[in-house]
C-alpha cells in the first residue's frame, strides 16, 4: 500500500514539473514548484516511514519551511515592477568614428 502511495507520488512530481516548465503563466508556474515542494515532503516522510528512519521527518519539516519561504520570496519579487518590466539596455555612449 505504502508503495503504490510513493508511485502515485512520483507520478504527481513529474506532472508538477512539466506544469512548471510548460506552465502558461508565471503564477502556474510558482503554484507547480510549490506543489513539486509539497510532494517532497510527502515523499521524504514516506521514505522515512518505509525505511524505518523516523530522523526523516525532522528533514521534511525544514524542507517544507525552507519551500514556503522561497515561494513566499519568488512571489513578492514577482509583484515588483523589476520583474514585470526588464530593465531596458541603453545604447552605447560611446561616439562611432
Amino acid at each position: 500500500m505504502l508503495t503504490a502511495a510513493t508511485i502515485a507520488i512520483l507520478v504527481v512530481m513529474l506532472l508538477a514539473i512539466t506544469r512548471c516548465v510548460v506552465g502558461p503563466t508565471l503564477y502556474d508556474r510558482i503554484l507547480a514548484f510549490n506543489m513539486f515542494g509539497t510532494k517532497t515532503v510527502l515523499l521524504i516522510s514516506i521514505l522515512g516511514f518505509l525505511m524505518g528512519r523516523p530522523e526523516f521527518l525532522d528533514i521534511a519539516l525544514v524542507y517544507a519551511l525552507i519551500n514556503f519561504i522561497s515561494v513566499i520570496g519568488v512571489l513578492r519579487y514577482s509583484d515588483s515592477n523589476e520583474f514585470k518590466h526588464p530593465p531596458q539596455k541603453h545604447p552605447s555612449t560611446k561616439e562611432d568614428k
